[in-house]
């Protein structure tokens, strides 16, 4: 039979093992969250080296969209496609134009997706019955062109709604939040830039919690991916 004194030494160096080991892991995850870190805040002091859309230029297409087109919204979108392809380069246009539900927030629209990459995205967005939701807490600025119908927003606070009526933005500042509602048909160009990953996590939350349509979530999930794989393979984060 083993002596006591060596099945002792044997668990002693049994949790000296397991000590280096947890203080190993220890230093490598406190090296790659250091790591994360400084990379995050680098790139996050330079997004705008990556962005190729401009906010105001989309604020000018959508009101010029609305006043061409008044209120057929399936030809401001049309308007809205071709001149983007004009203005950008159109590698980075989705012109293949596949509409999904989307559930966020509780709210319940369609989207286009016009453009999907790491620090932007360009969709059309809307209802044609109407919805009401949260915004979500974002990483990412999100400016939304009212194209047809008008969009309310509420803040705690305040005893009025914002209003945004066509030709008019409204500006969700990163990291802001509010209630957002649409009492019937209304439709915009949506342009968020920022960091788009997180983002999914909200877009994703009411399929596990509410809906479970597995086959939007494939979709989107589809569409999104190529579009961003699309655009990393051309260099663009």
């Amino acid at each position: 039979m083993p002596s006591k004194s060596s099945s002792s030494s044997r668990q002693q160096s049994s949790k000296s093992c397991c000590c280096c080991f947890s203080m190993r892991t220890l230093g490598f995850l406190a090296a790659f969250l250091a790591l994360f870190s400084a990379l995050y805040s680098y790139l996050d002091a330079r997004l705008d080296q990556f962005y190729i859309f401009d906010q105001e230029q989309l604020h000018q297409i959508s009101q010029r969209a609305v006043s061409n087109h008044g209120n057929d919204t399936r030809s401001m979108v049309n308007y809205i496609v071709k001149e983007l392809e004009q203005s950008v380069p159109s590698t980075y246009v989705n012109t293949e134009e596949e509409w999904v539900f989307n559930n966020a927030g509780g709210a319940m629209g369609a989207m286009y997706i016009i453009h999907a990459s790491i620090t932007e995205y360009l969709i059309v967005f809307g209802t044609a019955i109407g919805t009401e939701g949260h915004t979500g807490r974002h990483t990412a600025d999100d400016y939304f062109n009212i194209l047809h119908g008008t969009q309310l927003a509420y803040v705690p606070g305040e005893f009025e709604p914002e209003v945004y009526p066509p030709g008019s933005v409204h500006h969700l500042r990163r990291g802001e939040v509010k209630q957002y509602k649409m009492e019937s048909s209304c439709f915009a160009l949506e342009y968020a830039r920022g960091w788009i990953p997180p983002m999914l996590f909200f877009g994703y939350a009411d399929t596990f919690s509410s809906t479970l349509d597995f086959p939007t979530l494939w979709a989107t999930t589809r569409i999104t991916g190529r579009e961003m794989i699309s655009n990393l393979l051309k260099m663009k984060l």
